[in-house]
């Protein structure tokens, strides 16, 4: 994690303007989609359950729906208690169910930690549970037992399914975030290692010149001195060569050592280039600015935007760098003129213009003065970073350098000049590249996430039937005890065949009886033998006798045999 932490960029505090406002409404958008898809579906199910299961209470279940819908947008910020109290609703209206598995699968997405997790889970579907059994018999299936197995089946199919499928697709794509932070910071921690090789053999390369070279070079230089001094009066015209020759000399050496610095560490240079902590702020250049108007010229500044500080270090260094040369030009060119050095920052770009007026002392100015890389140089240092340089005469007789350098430059477009071409692969093609091998997978996971909805829309449908599709109503009938009369007796009817079988073998009648009733006979203690029920009742229709007794069944035989 230090590793990642360091090669991770700040992120600006506060996002203005169009992007936003932009960001904000597709922020919107998604969570009425959200809201609305979900919502459809609870009322899909409404519709199913009420037109083939008979769903008690509609009005009710409509309410419910209702403030599930209201309370869904809820889920980012506080999913663990709009899970709670969906998963209350949902056992009371079963129709909720939909929007209680997306606010278990959306819970179970921010969940981290796996205790919290499982602990939030097991509390749905307790309340799933204890809401069916305690609503069942007014609002529900009408029974304890059938409420019981409407909440099981509501606690698998709107809490625990959707939950671990959050939690396997949570796990799965923080996994990935974490992979793929390793592998950019393993990268970046591979082109700093590489740049930082590479920095240290030019450095080599600039010393070793810089020692054998430079050290001739000023052997010379003080040989020609020497016979310079030598010479003196006795032959003038030597004298002018042995000049020629050490000021020939003292040039060669400023050269090497500009060539030398091309070679040197871009990063930490030495002297008054050295990069420090103030290097491009507005401290910096306001001391630049001081400079010049001790050397003589009239400069202004005019800052807008806050500091530089927090700025990366390339961005601070060609604010330094651009401001500096364009100020040694003046001191070269025009050193009689006006100049103004404007610096504009905001959250995304940087701008700079180093603006001066004509100068009667241009003419007298020698050619040949600089060495002709200090625009080329800002160009392509500006240009690296992902911004736009400009310089060019104005009509008035001036001259102006503007750039416009990005105040947060991405990563892939800060790159080591350098770098071979073989080595460092263009961007925009792997960008194109990335998106074209992502593509597919994102619609595959789309397509297999809908086609998963559905399925648990289904099993919640059918789980759901298998409780309301119970038939509902049938009454069982009463034990039969004496003194109940014939009609609420209900499912006693007389069979004619048994009261045929029971003639001549049951026994007496009551004296009171003025009728008795044979119901369907059952099975008998024996083989061959099957058991009597006989009811009989008075002239008020009571009940007053309850017989049972049992009788041999008849063989049967062919017509041919004789018993």
């Amino acid at each position: 994690m230090p590793l990642i932490s360091r090669f991770r960029r700040p992120v600006p505090p506060a996002v203005a303007g169009p992007a936003r406002h932009a960001g904000l409404g597709r922020g919107i958008g998604r969570t009425v989609g959200e809201t609305a898809g979900v919502t459809a579906a609870a009322l899909c199910l409404f519709a199913v359950a009420l037109r083939w299961w008979d769903l008690p209470h509609p009005g009710f279940q409509l309410c419910a729906i209702a403030v599930a819908g209201a309370l869904f947008p809820l889920r980012r910020r506080r999913p663990g208690l709009v899970l709670l109290v969906l998963a209350v609703l949902t056992g009371a209206a079963p129709v909720v169910g939909p929007v209680a598995a997306a606010s278990s699968y959306a819970a179970a997405i921010a969940a981290v930690r796996p205790r919290r997790h499982a602990r939030l889970l097991g509390g749905a579907s307790l309340l799933i549970m204890l809401a069916a059994v305690v609503t069942g018999p007014w609002l529900g299936p009408g029974s304890v037992v059938r409420a019981s197995e409407l909440a099981v089946v509501l606690a698998v199919t709107a809490v625990v399914v959707p939950g671990l499928v959050g939690t396997v697709y949570g796990q799965q794509a923080r996994l990935l975030l974490a992979l793929r932070e390793r592998g950019d910071a393993a990268e970046r921690a591979r082109r700093s290692a590489d740049s930082e090789a590479r920095t240290r053999e030019r450095s080599r390369i600039a010393a070793e010149m810089h020692d054998l070279v430079g050290h001739r070079l000023s052997l010379i230089s003080l040989h020609a001195g020497g016979l310079e001094l030598a010479l003196g009066e006795a032959d003038p015209e030597l004298r002018e060569e042995a000049v020629l020759v050490r000021r020939t000399t003292r040039d060669a050496m400023r050269e090497l050592r500009q060539a030398l610095g091309v070679l040197g560490p871009l990063g930490r240079d030495t002297g008054p280039d050295a990069l420090t902590d103030a290097t491009g702020t507005r401290a910096d250049i306001e001391a630049l600015v001081a400079q010049s108007r001790d050397g003589g010229i009239a400069v202004r500044l005019e800052w807008s935007g806050p500091d530089l500080d927090a700025r990366p270090a390339p961005v601070r260094r060609a604010v330094h760098r651009v401001v500096r040369e364009a100020l040694t030009n003046v001191h070269r060119y025009a050193p009689g003129s006006h100049v103004l050095v404007r610096v504009e920052h905001d959250d995304r770009t940087v701008r700079l213009t180093v603006r001066n007026g004509g100068s009667a002392a241009r003419a007298g100015v020698p050619e040949g003065v600089g060495t002709g890389r200090g625009l080329p140089g800002l160009r392509e240092r500006v240009e690296l970073l992902g911004g736009a340089f400009e310089a060019g005469a104005l009509p008035s007789g001036g001259f102006r350098v503007s750039a416009a350098v990005p105040a947060e430059p991405d990563d892939a477009v800060v790159r080591d000049p350098f770098a071979c071409g073989a080595e460092a692969s263009p961007p925009e093609a792997f960008d194109a590249a990335a998106g074209t091998l992502a593509r597919g997978p994102r619609m595959v996971r789309a397509l297999a996430f809908g086609l998963g909805a559905v399925a648990l829309w289904v099993l919640m449908a059918l789980s759901i039937s298998l409780v309301y599709g119970q038939p509902r109503g049938v009454v069982q009938p009463p034990t039969p005890r004496l003194g109940m009369s014939y009609e609420e007796l209900k499912g006693v009817f007389d069979n004619p065949a048994v009261r045929a079988a029971a003639t001549g073998h049951e026994p007496p009648r009551p004296a009171a009886a003025a009728g008795c009733v044979y119901p369907p006979a059952g099975a008998g203690p024996r083989p061959g033998a099957f058991t009597v029920t006989r009811y009989c009742f008075d002239a008020s229709q009571r009940l007053i006798s309850i017989d049972r007794f049992t009788i041999a069944s008849v063989r049967d035989a062919p017509p041919w045999e004789t018993p």
